[in-house]
């Protein structure tokens, strides 16, 4: 097979993702027409469900990993960063990351244009709403990476492909400023250096600035108590407003839906009853509980209450990973023998977030580093989130997850 023309380094490989999302937007822009659905080829609905099966499994995980009151993770850029990086897999390494991406009963072929329909369709299903997903791949002048792995992924990811002079200072600004530029500027030097060993860098950028579409006022908003985790009181900003949304409620906790611009976006936010905790609320939850939730979600007119807050994680998810089902991409096992003659394994991965909510809309940024080396009711509800809550955004048609969190502690800021 060929290669390209490359000097032989002692490597590491990084595949670094940067989802970015949500800013207040202006609300000049028409939204009155409601979005139509995204078109999938017969039988990708599959790899929706598949898609949020991975989500929510990452999530728990993530919660039952970290210690932070606050989370905030976006599934949809660690699948498509990850399928990126699947299509230099084989053998069991290939195996364990489709058991983990939860892929099933679909060719190659099949999985990579879901992930090309899915990016081309996202940003397109509202235009109220900025939306943009950007790939991108840097790899070290000279190292012998295959022609075949980064044209797949100039397929079906729209991936950039560049050669950088890794020991040039200058290499760092220049994927520090692409990341910048993809993002609007809110995530601007996600790269704190690169490695003497780096071989390469394989970068999602996603970026989404969007309107409620019924804005909260902000002569409405108001101090108000928020009950944290801990039991603790903490004086918030919170937002009201009393508005027809999507809502449903069980024994167990009340669910509210918010969409963005013309609808095709949308958050929805599980608050757990008073004697539910977000943790043992979330214990038994799965897919199908979510796909429930979405079901029964019926027009209801809703008193709503909802802290302004911002959150931020960083998490290191090798280790996450690995116990979802695909440790050999970490060990001496490692095989990516379908990206290059040397062998390759994952070192780490690094997914940093950011996310912030208030009366117009949304502001959120994700970055992920992964590094690899060689080798019904009486009368109106309320819903007052005043207290620990989870909450999800997610494209309506489809049904895709983009992004989670769950918020047990809310500061006035």
């Amino acid at each position: 097979m060929d290669f390209l023309n490359f000097k032989n380094l002692k490597p590491y490989f990084f595949l670094f993702v940067i989802p970015l999302l949500f800013s207040a937007c202006e609300s000049d822009i028409d939204i009155k027409k409601e979005a139509g659905p995204i078109r999938l080829k017969v039988g990708m609905e599959k790899r929706v469900a598949q898609d949020n099966e991975f989500a929510w499994d990452l999530f728990k995980h993530v919660l039952d990993n970290t210690k932070e009151v606050n989370t905030f993770i976006s599934p949809l850029s660690v699948s498509i960063a990850l399928g990126m990086t699947w299509n230099g897999a084989d053998g069991k390494t290939k195996a364990e990351m489709e058991s983990t991406l939860k892929m099933s009963g679909m060719s190659e072929k099949e999985i990579n244009e879901y992930y090309k329909i899915m990016q081309n369709s996202l940003t397109r299903i509202d235009p109220s709403t900025k939306l943009n997903i950007a790939n991108s791949i840097w790899y070290r002048d000279g190292f012998p990476i295959y022609p075949s792995f980064l044209n797949v992924n100039k397929e079906y990811f729209n991936a950039e492909v560049s050669a950088l002079d890794f020991g040039d200072p200058k290499s760092l600004d220049i994927i520090n400023n692409w990341c910048s530029k993809k993002t609007n500027g809110l995530i601007k030097n996600p790269l704190d250096r690169i490695s003497e060993d780096a071989i390469m860098y394989l970068i999602n950028a996603i970026y989404f600035k969007g309107i409620w579409s019924s804005e909260f006022k902000e002569s409405d908003t108001s101090e108000k108590d928020f009950v944290t985790s801990s039991g603790k009181t903490n004086k918030v900003d919170m937002m009201r407003q009393e508005q027809t949304f999507n809502y449903f409620e069980d024994d167990k906790a009340q669910y509210l839906d918010m969409p963005y611009g013309n609808k095709a976006f949308s958050m929805t936010v599980i608050l757990p009853k008073q004697k539910n905790t977000t943790e043992s609320y979330l214990k038994d939850f799965d897919v199908d509980k979510w796909n429930e939730i979405v079901e029964n979600l019926t027009p209801r007119e809703v008193q709503v209450y909802f802290p302004k807050f911002k959150v931020k994680s960083k998490l290191e998810l090798k280790n996450i990973l690995s116990i979802m089902g695909m440790p050999s991409a970490f060990d001496g096992e490692a095989d990516f023998s379908r990206m290059s003659k040397d062998n390759l394994l994952i070192s780490r991965i690094i997914h940093s977030t950011y996310c912030d909510v208030n009366e117009k809309g949304t502001e959120a940024a994700a970055v992920t580093v992964v590094e690899v080396e060689l080798t019904s009711m009486p009368q109106n509800p309320v819903f007052n989130a005043n207290r620990p809550f989870v909450f999800v955004i997610r494209e309506n048609s489809t049904g895709v997850i983009l992004f989670m969190g769950k918020m047990g502690e809310v500061e006035k800021y």
